[in-house]
C-alpha cells in the first residue's frame, strides 16, 4: 500500500512537514509495511520557502537585508545550482511589523530586491517567489530600485522610493538593472486576482490590514496610478494579479518579466507532487482549518484536485471543519477528517496538534 502525505502547515500548531511526519505515524500505527511519501506543500503563504526547498534538498542561504522600515534584519532563501525560491514575508512582511509601527507611506520593498540581487550573483536564474504576507503598497519600487532601476522628478533629480512621493516621480529608468535579470525567470505564486489599482486594487482591499486609514486609500490610490503612468505599461495596471502584495504583481510582471500562477500548482510543480501521486492508494492532505474559501486556491483543494486527475482517492484533515468546507466532497475529496475532539479546548488542542493528528489518521484508516 502507498501513501502520499501531501499536508500544508497547521497554523500556530504545526509546520508542513511536522505534519507530515504526524500522518506517517498514523499510517505506521495502522499498516507498519506502507510505503509512505512525504510531500510537505504550501499554497504560496506559510511554509512555502521550506516546502519547496526541502523538496528541492536546496541550500539555505542567509542575508543581511531591511525589513519593510528599512531597519536591518536577516532573511533566508534556497538555493539550488541555478534556481532559488523566496518569499516576501521573510523581509517585507507584515508579521515583521508591530501593528503599531505600521506605516506603508514609509515602507517597501528593498529587503526583496536584496535577496533577489544575491540569489542572481550566485548563479539563479530561475526564481520562484512568494508574495503573500506583505507589509508595503509601493509597487515594487523598492524592489526595483534595489536592482539598479533610477526614479527621477522632472528635474532629473532621484526620488525614494516611498508612496508618500510617488506623484513626484517622472521616469522609471530601468536602464541601470542588474544585466542578469535579462536572463531569469521569475514564477510568482500569486492567488490575488485584484488590479494594481480601483475599488478592488492593492490600496482598497488590502491597505486597511497594512494600516491604511480610510482617508488614505484614495491618496495611496492615485499614487499606484501614477507610477502605472509613466512606467509605460499603464494596461497592464488591469491584469488580474497586478494589486498582489502592495502592487508588487504589478512590477514584477511588467519590468521583470514574471508569470504570475495559482500558489498551490506551482509549489505542487516544484516540489513534484504529480511524480509521487503515481501509483499512489490514497492522498492524505489537510491543514488547521478548511472552510468554503478552501477552494479558491487553497492546498487541500488543489492537492485533491491534482489526485482526482491520477484517479487517486484523497482525504483532507483538519482541526475545523467550517460551513461550506463539505463543497471539497464534490471536488475529488473522498472524505473530510476532524483532527481532535470537537470539545477540547483550543490551546490544550494545539499543544498536543501531532498527536492529535496522528491518532486522527490511524482512527481514519482502522474504518
Amino acid at each position: 500500500m502507498k501513501l502520499v502525505l501531501a499536508p500544508d502547515s497547521f497554523k500556530e500548531n504545526m509546520t508542513a512537514r511536522e505534519a507530515a511526519q504526524a500522518m506517517r505515524r498514523g499510517v505506521l500505527d495502522v499498516y507498519p509495511d506502507a510505503e509512505t511519501v512525504m510531500v510537505p506543500m504550501s499554497d504560496g503563504g506559510e511554509g512555502f520557502v521550506d516546502a519547496v526547498t526541502a523538496a528541492w534538498g536546496a541550500e539555505l542561504v542567509e542575508v543581511s537585508t531591511v525589513d519593510a522600515l528599512g531597519r536591518p534584519i536577516r532573511a533566508t532563501y534556497g538555493l539550488d545550482g541555478d534556481r532559488a525560491v523566496m518569499d516576501v514575508a521573510s523581509c517585507a512582511g507584515l508579521e515583521l511589523i508591530a501593528p503599531a509601527d505600521r506605516d506603508v507611506l514609509h515602507s517597501n520593498t528593498a529587503g526583496l530586491g536584496v535577496l533577489i540581487r544575491d540569489a542572481v550573483g550566485r548563479g539563479a536564474r530561475r526564481i520562484i517567489l512568494g508574495i503573500g504576507g506583505s507589509a508595503t503598497n509601493d509597487a515594487g519600487l523598492g524592489m526595483l530600485t534595489t536592482l539598479g532601476a533610477g526614479l527621477r522628478d522632472e528635474h532629473g533629480a532621484q526620488i525614494a522610493p516611498y508612496p508618500g512621493r510617488f506623484e513626484r516621480i517622472a521616469e522609471i529608468d530601468t536602464s541601470g538593472l542588474v544585466p542578469q535579470l535579462a536572463e531569469t525567470r521569475f514564477q510568482v505564486a500569486c492567488d490575488v486576482t485584484n488590479p494594481l489599482t480601483g475599488p478592488t486594487g492593492a490600496t482598497a482591499v488590502f491597505g486597511p490590514q497594512k494600516g491604511v486609514t480610510s482617508e488614505m486609500v484614495p491618496i495611496l490610490d492615485h499614487a499606484l496610478a501614477h507610477v502605472a503612468r509613466v512606467s509605460g505599461h499603464e494596461p497592464e495596471a488591469d491584469t488580474p494579479g497586478a494589486g498582489a502584495a502592495g502592487g508588487l504583481g504589478f512590477a514584477l510582471r511588467v519590468f521583470l518579466g514574471a508569470e504570475l500562477e495559482p500558489g498551490v500548482e506551482l509549489v505542487a510543480q516544484a516540489v513534484g507532487l504529480a511524480d509521487a501521486v503515481v501509483g499512489a492508494d490514497l492522498v492524505l492532505t489537510g491543514e488547521g482549518s478548511v472552510d468554503a474559501q478552501t477552494l479558491a486556491g487553497k492546498t487541500p483543494a488543489g492537492v485533491a484536485r491534482l489526485a482526482a486527475g491520477a484517479g487517486v482517492p484523497c482525504v483532507v484533515l483538519a482541526g475545523r471543519i467550517k460551513a461550506g468546507a463539505e463543497n471539497l466532497l464534490e471536488h475529488g475529496v473522498r472524505d473530510l477528517v476532524k483532527v481532535g475532539s470537537p470539545d477540547e479546548p483550543l490551546e490544550q488542542a494545539l499543544r498536543h496538534g501531532p498527536d492529535n493528528l496522528r491518532r486522527a489518521v490511524g482512527d481514519y484508516l482502522r474504518r
